[in-house]
């Protein structure tokens, strides 16, 4: 099989990285070389130098695209463009046959300067509405594949395609006595697992550790709260389990889960779905963001997948009330959960992208 040449990109978060996790090892099945494009101190880098050292990682300039009014909006197209002279050097002289972005600020400039190039562009959207960075990718793009159905009529119907979601199959190789293991819980009690995100979530952390008395007489509490986040006063309490941050026990842990609270990232709540996890979702609120979390949650919940919480409504109280609203009705989420359409492989994914290479 002759040897092809495949750029990646996509970053700013794990959300923007980890379907590009998924697909590596399938296209190096098909004997392409991949090559990844991502930020200098992004968090792509970590997670793609750590998890495939044989993968070349080329670090360019990114400039963040704000909705909002800061200096920095006047710098950071220079960052841009000079992202984009960077990419258009990488992509020249690595000859790649197609290029697929995932999306996040450091994506744009790959994207434009393999336009440039006459390289193909294949964009994946996991949101319902496109982040700021796709909408501006979009004109570049030959093809732009969709999660939601409702995303499509964002997009321009010639250049779009409704795929579902791909999980990364080995979230289901996860082994809930290896999990059960990591935490060392010495009860049988149920397990709840909070997520709150690559980069943790305040809210998410504060509502958990408020409750733990109560939540640890019922459950044990698997808590990744991200980054630099740990609480050291509660290392040794029994029945609660802190990590900042995992990659490869992450299967192994939502295995061992019967129950999730967790923000309402796309590829986090259709992983929670495909392994049959009732959720709680606190989406992230649109003073904080564009909101798609939150479309994301409603969807979920319209469709009786999740039970959700607003963050606005977020207290002590209304914590404890809706997790007990998920657990009456785990049964009734669960049916639901079985009738869901099945994911995508990363290989059928793979295949669909490459429809699209030069």
């Amino acid at each position: 099989m002759s040897e092809k040449t495949i750029v990646l990109t996509g970053g700013g978060t794990a959300g923007h990285v980890s379907l590009n996790e998924a697909i590596i090892p399938s296209l190096q099945a098909e004997g392409y070389t991949v090559h990844y494009i991502g930020s200098h101190h992004g968090i792509e880098k970590e997670l793609i130098t750590d998890s495939f050292p044989e993968v070349p990682y080329h670090s360019i300039s990114s400039g963040k695209l704000r909705r909002y009014f800061s200096l920095k909006n006047f710098t950071d197209p220079f960052k841009v463009l000079a992202g984009i002279g960077q990419a258009f050097s990488i992509i020249k002289k690595v000859k790649p046959s197609i290029v697929f972005s995932k999306g996040g600020f450091v994506s744009v400039p790959v994207v434009i300067a393999a336009k440039l190039l006459n390289i193909p562009v294949v964009i994946h959207e996991s949101d319902v509405t496109p982040g700021l960075a796709n909408k501006l990718a979009q004109p570049f793009a030959s093809h732009i594949f969709t999660v939601f159905k409702e995303t499509l009529k964002y997009i321009p119907a010639n250049k779009a395609t409704c795929t579902g979601s791909v999980v990364r199959e080995q979230l289901f190789k996860g082994s809930k006595m290896r999990g059960l293991k990591l935490c060392q819980f010495e009860s049988k009690k149920p397990v709840l697992l909070v997520m709150g995100g690559s980069l943790g979530s305040v809210v998410l952390n504060d509502a958990i550790r408020s409750n733990l008395p109560e939540l640890l007489k019922d459950y044990n509490v698997i808590h990744l709260c991200g980054k630099g986040n740990v609480d050291s006063s509660l290392l040794e309490l029994k029945g609660y389990k802190q990590f900042e941050y995992v990659t490869s026990e992450l299967p192994d842990l939502i295995n061992a889960a019967d129950f999730v609270v967790s923000r309402a990232g796309s590829n986090s709540i259709f992983e929670f779905l495909a392994l049959k996890k009732p959720m709680l979702l606190i989406p992230l609120s649109s003073a904080k963001s564009r909101g798609d979390q939150i479309l994301n949650a409603k969807l979920f919940k319209n469709q009786g997948f999740a039970e959700v919480l607003e963050e606005e409504n977020l207290t002590k109280q209304t914590f404890l009330e809706s997790l007990q609203t998920l657990i009456q009705n785990k049964e009734s989420i669960l049916e639901a959960m079985a009738k869901a359409e099945r994911p995508k492989t990363p290989k059928e994914m793979v295949n669909l992208i490459l429809k699209y290479e030069k």
